[in-house]
């Protein structure tokens, strides 16, 4: 069963946060590199746990991770890492803590080199899921099949984020056609 026919089956207040998620972000382009980081942030450490538990943690995900800022966290010390791991608001994770600060220092090497984090992903575009997460692995930390998978579905890389008949589906071909056509 696919996300967009599993949410009108949840019970409030969870519908209500799953369907703002798919309704206005999953499966959008974004543009923004900051906000693009935080995508693989929030997916990253989404590994182990349900994505309700990182949609309702995403707005203290963005406090203690500086609003997604790459090059403030690229730039984070211990005291930094430990104030992270100590946050009750976030997943305290020292290995996603770590990725999350690594991460931000590959893609500040990233937009030297292509010019941004997102046309890094537009130059290796198309991929084949497996050729995505061999890149992936290659060039981040803790970004293992489903990670991938997940952070470029939810970005409009990879088909799958909605069902062929669903409403959002549509939107997204309608508003972004030339996106799509790419894919």
């Amino acid at each position: 069963m696919s996300y967009c026919n599993y949410i009108p089956m949840m019970k409030e207040p969870s519908r209500t946060l799953h369907q703002n998620y798919h309704d206005y972000h999953y499966g959008f382009p974004i543009h923004d590199d900051n906000e693009l980081f935080g995508r693989l942030i929030m997916e990253i450490n989404q590994a182990g746990l349900s994505w309700e538990t990182i949609l309702k943690k995403e707005a203290s995900f963005r406090k203690a991770y500086d609003n997604f800022n790459i090059k403030i966290i690229a730039d984070y010390t211990q005291t930094d890492r430990e104030r992270l791991l100590n946050d009750p608001g976030i997943i305290r994770n020292k290995l996603k803590v770590n990725a999350a600060i690594e991460n931000a220092k590959t893609i500040l090497q990233l937009q030297d080199e292509f010019g941004s984090f997102e046309k890094w992903l537009e130059h290796h575009h198309p991929k084949t899921k497996e050729e995505w997460v061999k890149l992936f692995r290659k060039t981040f930390r803790f970004t293992g099949g489903e990670i991938v998978n997940e952070f470029l579905m939810s970005i409009g890389y990879l088909k799958g984020a909605h069902s062929q008949n669903c409403k959002i589906h549509q939107q997204i071909l309608e508003t972004n056609p030339m996106w799509l056509q790419r894919r």
